[in-house]
């Protein structure tokens, strides 16, 4: 969406003392102009007076000799750069339907950030809340209208996107890369981005009215994935002083970080299959041709590396051991995270097709699952798989997460249940339909992979309303009772973000976690309200199986 750019010159010459900076001797700068550690930014300012600045550079290009590297410092510039638009996205395939960009094309030179903020000065001190996308470790950007931080910062704080390297380019792992690396470890390229963004907000977001002692990290699926490595990794303590997930942890999921060993074994064989017999070989290769090559090895590719720097154990171990970074947590997922097609495959919702797919899903446990999930109908069946493909996707790990948090951190833990499912898309869509993980699937071709209507909330469902960006999603028909959910949720966001504790005037009471006492679940929807929790036995089965392993 293209808006008009209001440049706001003020006339009146002694109002020019106050700086972005908070450095007396840069008195000239201009109402969208802020002094960052490596030189003046010019952004733009919307009609709602929330200034933005775009495509803010917080590493170098990690390109030629420093693809594969660990972010490098940025360069200083002299005179003032224009920050109206927003950087490259990171190298991806297009792999989710439910993505749109506004970023200036793509390019392995992707390390940027944007801003929002409503302050007039850069001595307000407002909260900030740093925002990491999702995408499978594989897709996105900080450019997607459904991240906007306009919205958000109408709420009080400074918003900020950033981007991290994806795939092959942010996770690769191989024993060259390792022994050149200082810290005697590779992989984690694109957790070291993030943390490298948190450093350039903990040194630069005074400079736009934040308060870097008051810095929130969320984030959704692979983003919440990021949040909580984030929480685990030594290096970013002190950089955040609480932290959001939705739908999404490194804590006994398919994402976990592998040995380093594991890691440099599969780098191996993806260099020896791309006929690159070094490392220099491999740098040398054009990024669109690894980006294709590694896009056949599906999501993720390539995972996080326990390395003995970012991570120096399993996220789980350091979770379990309390020694994450201790802040306090909101973190929940949604009640449709993933198809019952997951389970029941092609076959009709009956008990004994069920029965039979968690037989062969659990071999010896399958009369302990199907207790914890009974399907002794056919909607009871829709129920149950449904409920057992989200927790396999995603929901469990996310509860491990809290789970551990709240008993190892001493320090307040919200969980949520987002219920409301999305309304029906507008007529525009045509004969569009819902795909996987949330996306829309428009290919109406035998290939095509569409669901039948989703009854929960889907995959991805809760981010607009989340950060109060409903009318940005142009796909479905929103309702007053969306855009009600939608206030409920993102107050209850802005509250935490501003004061560690979700509550607030005119919210029903968000009660926190308490070890060993059972949980109380917020369930957001139109009638948003606590509840007792209802699944912690079945979630401790799946603790149990997993530790068999």
């Amino acid at each position: 969406m293209v808006k008009k750019f209001v440049f706001c010159f003020l006339v009146t010459l002694p109002l020019l003392s106050f700086t972005y900076a908070q450095s007396k001797s840069n008195t000239g700068l201009s109402a969208n102009q802020a002094k960052t550690a490596n030189g003046l930014v010019e952004g733009t300012q919307e009609k709602s007076g929330i200034r933005v600045f775009k495509g803010l550079p917080f590493a170098a290009p990690p390109v030629g000799e420093f693809r594969w590297r660990e972010p490098q410092p940025v360069k200083n510039w002299s005179g003032v750069r224009p920050a109206k638009q927003f950087g490259p996205r990171a190298m991806q395939l297009a792999v989710f339907g439910d993505m749109g960009f506004r970023s200036n094309g793509m390019n392995e030179d992707c390390l940027y950030l944007n801003v929002w903020t409503p302050a007039k000065t850069g001595k307000e001190k407002l909260p900030v809340l740093v925002y990491f996308f999702g995408g499978g470790f594989v897709a996105g950007d900080g450019s997607e209208p459904r991240y906007d931080g306009e919205s958000m910062a109408k709420k009080g704080m400074v918003a900020v996107t950033i981007n991290y390297r994806l795939g092959v380019f942010g996770f690769m792992s191989h024993p060259e890369l390792t022994k050149e690396s200082p810290h005697h470890a590779s992989g984690n390229y694109g957790y070291l981005d993030q943390n490298a963004a948190l450093r350039w907000v903990k040194q630069n977001i005074a400079a736009f009215g934040g308060d870097p002692a008051k810095v929130t990290i969320a984030g959704e699926s692979a983003g919440s994935i990021s949040v909580s490595a984030q929480m685990a990794s030594p290096l970013s303590k002190g950089l955040f002083a609480q932290a959001i997930g939705e739908s999404g942890a490194a804590v006994n999921s398919g994402l976990d970080p592998v040995p380093l060993a594991e890691g440099e074994q599969q780098g191996i064989k993806f260099a020896t299959n791309q006929g690159a017999s070094t490392l220099a070989a491999l740098r040398a290769m054009p990024a669109q041709q690894l980006l294709e090559a590694a896009g056949k090895l599906g999501i993720p590719g390539f995972h996080s590396t326990i390395d003995n720097y970012f991570f120096p154990k399993s996220a789980t171990a350091i979770f379990s051991a309390g020694e994450q970074s201790k802040v306090p947590l909101l973190a929940g997922w949604n009640s449709e995270e993933m198809t019952p097609m997951f389970v029941l495959g092609r076959e009709k919702p009956t008990p004994e097709n069920f029965k039979a797919a968690v037989e062969k899903m659990y071999a010896g446990q399958a009369n302990e699952i199907l207790k914890a999930y009974p399907g002794t109908t056919e909607e009871e069946v829709l129920q149950s798989a449904t409920n057992l493909a989200s927790d396999r996707f995603i929901a469990y790990s996310t509860w491990k997460w809290l789970d551990l948090h709240s008993q190892t951190s001493g320090k307040p833990v919200y969980r949520y249940l987002f219920s409301r499912p999305r309304p029906a898309m507008t007529p525009e869509m045509g004969n569009a339909s819902a795909g996987l993980a949330g996306g829309v699937v428009k290919d109406n071709s035998a290939n095509a992979v569409t669901l039948p209507p989703a009854k929960g909330a889907v995959h991805a469902a809760e981010i607009e309303y989340a950060l109060g960006n409903l009318p940005y999603n142009k796909v479905y028909a929103w309702t007053p009772e969306d855009y009600k959910v939608s206030k409920t949720m993102q107050s209850y966001f802005a509250n935490f973000i501003k004061t560690g504790n979700p509550n607030g005037t005119g919210l029903p009471n968000w009660p926190a976690m308490k070890p060993g006492s059972p949980a109380q679940v917020m369930n957001l929807d139109v009638n948003t309200k606590a509840e007792a929790d209802q699944t912690r036995e079945r979630y401790q089965l799946l603790d149990q199986l997993q530790t068999k392993k």
